[in-house]
């Protein structure tokens, strides 16, 4: 079922005297998750988005029969998505589908090498023993590091507000005995000596924005995530999430409003006391949360507002995460064909360390890439015309920021002729003479359709002293009264993350004036 948005000329009626009316700025995932976080506290919430789709990054586009999910395509811990909806009075379950992939991907290696990873602890164990047996014990280990780094860095510290610095200094000891200090990619190598493997236990900090040689082996977590929740699609996609998180919202009394773009964050007594639309109409509110990019919220929509951390000058020495290319593409006819490709399928370059610096330290388009392919017909036969498949091939990229910028006007259509080569080659033969819908997005899609800082995927990179306190917090310190949510924020991006912040933030926001929060919620913030 999809959610029918409402226009922008349909706002609630506002009144500047209720202390329990607040205003998200975002219909993202995390936007949505913390308007059902408030809206559980007692709030009475108005949810505001340009785009005309709930969702954000994991809204979808319909071309032809086609439905391209733009973004997230997977769904790695169920639990949070379970958490969000019992705090709302609510079952998860009753209102998305899931299903468990097996296996969860593929990676096809320039060499002719494979890796296929799945939760089957005797299968994998295998494939590992299969492409390396002297680095079975290595990877055994690598699992227990990597539970452990779940233990402390997901579940204590990715749960809590990490606003106040005394809460990372406490953390350092830990940091120090787990070897924070190493990459991802370093501790992947202090285990296993097979370059196949190792790029198969380090890869995964891309899924977030991350540059594997630099992002903390706190990152290393993610390996436990799927091997102890697994990977999972929802049916209908990750904007059947949206569209379920809206109407949980709507239920609660809230309003989401598609088409109403927020150009700033209006102040009265040194407080956030609402919003001002391009348009020109204000909206107050007593709670305001952003889930704009933490640098478009400072930058742009507290451009006159004082401002003593995230100042201009401080956004922009920071590290952004790479830019992402994206070809949606549909295919006639192909639902018997390419058998051997599943869900998601990783089809690497020759280059691993080299090309990583292409992207996130030179800022360079190389000519060889490496693709991440969801073809979700295969699982859920409803994005796709009967016969047909629907694909979303992503390659990383540099963002917009280097010196060495990309010219994507000029750049656009050969990268997609060079993509279709190497699917062509490496993944899906007579792929050319099949395709029919078509849409790319490039770095400056993301910087003019999500208002991301240079066009970066996943807004800050993760790295060491970019998370925690030194990420953008979840309150803000520049204005009271203000929150924030999504991906540049604590915990940081990726689905699980999103939703993180919205729980983390809700342990902030207090009790709407009068309202009691459900005792899940008030059990939670404990």
């Amino acid at each position: 079922m999809q959610h029918t948005p409402r226009p922008c000329a349909a706002f609630p009626t506002s009144d500047p005297t209720r202390p329990d009316q607040a205003i998200v700025i975002g219909a993202g995932l995390g936007g949505l998750a913390s308007a059902m976080r408030l809206g559980a506290k007692g709030y009475r919430v108005t949810v505001l988005d340009r785009l005309d789709r709930a969702g954000g990054r994991g809204s979808s586009i319909t071309k032809g029969g086609h439905r391209f999910d733009l973004g997230p395509t997977i769904v790695t811990v169920p639990q949070g998505l379970r958490d969000l909806w019992a705090a709302c009075g609510r079952d998860f379950d009753a209102d998305v589908a899931l299903r468990p992939l097996d296996p969860f991907y593929e990676i096809r290696f320039a060499d002719g090498e494979t890796f296929t990873a799945r939760q089957n602890d005797a299968a994998i164990k295998a494939e590992v023993a299969r492409i390396s047996p002297r680095d079975s014990k290595g990877y055994a280990q690598f699992l227990k590091d990597s539970e452990a780094r779940y233990w402390f860095g997901y579940e204590d510290l990715g749960r809590k507000p990490m606003h106040r610095l005394w809460d990372t200094v406490k953390a350092i000891p830990k940091f120090a005995m787990m070897r924070a200090d190493r990459s991802v990619y370093a501790h992947a190598a202090a285990r296993v000596k097979d370059e196949h493997l190792r790029f198969a236990l380090s890869f995964h900090p891309l899924f977030i924005g991350g540059d594997p040689f630099n992002v903390t082996s706190m990152y290393i977590l993610v390996s436990h995530l799927e091997k102890a929740f697994g990977v999972h699609y929802a049916m209908g996609g990750v904007q059947a999430i949206a569209d379920a998180m809206v109407r949980v919202i709507e239920g609660q009394g809230g309003t989401v409003v598609q088409g109403a773009e927020v150009d700033e964050i209006t102040l009265s007594a040194g407080r956030a006391s609402g919003v001002r639309l391009v348009t020109g109409e204000t909206l107050p509110a007593a709670v305001v949360v952003s889930n704009a990019d933490a640098g478009h919220t400072y930058d742009r929509l507290l451009r006159n507002a004082p401002k003593k951390r995230w100042t201009p000058a401080k956004l922009k020495r920071a590290r952004w995460s790479m830019g992402l290319y994206v070809w949606y593409f549909g295919t006639k006819g192909t639902a018997g064909m390419w058998r051997g490709v599943g869900h998601h399928s990783i089809v690497v370059g020759p280059r691993y360390r080299e090309h990583i610096k292409d992207i996130f330290i030179r800022g360079r388009l190389a000519e060889d890439m490496s693709l991440y392919v969801h073809r979700p017909s295969v699982t859920d036969p409803s994005c796709a015309p009967k016969g047909d498949d629907t694909f979303y091939v992503l390659s990383p990229v540099p963002h917009l920021g280097h010196d060495t910028g990309v010219d994507w006007a000029v750049e656009e259509e050969p990268y997609r002729a060079k993509m279709l080569k190497v699917l062509e080659e490496r993944l899906l033969p007579g792929l050319t003479g099949r395709v029919t819908e078509s849409l790319t997005f490039t770095p400056e899609t993301f910087r003019d359709r999500y208002l991301s800082p240079y066009g970066a995927g996943f807004s800050i990179e993760p790295r060491i002293l970019q998370s925690a306190w030194f990420r953008p917090h979840n309150i803000s310190e520049e204005l009271p009264g203000l929150y924030l949510a999504g991906a540049g924020t604590h915990p940081g991006a990726g689905l699980p993350g999103v939703i993180g912040t919205a729980e983390v933030l809700g342990r902030l926001v207090p009790d709407a004036p009068g309202g009691v929060a459900p005792a899940a919620l008030r059990m939670a913030a404990e």
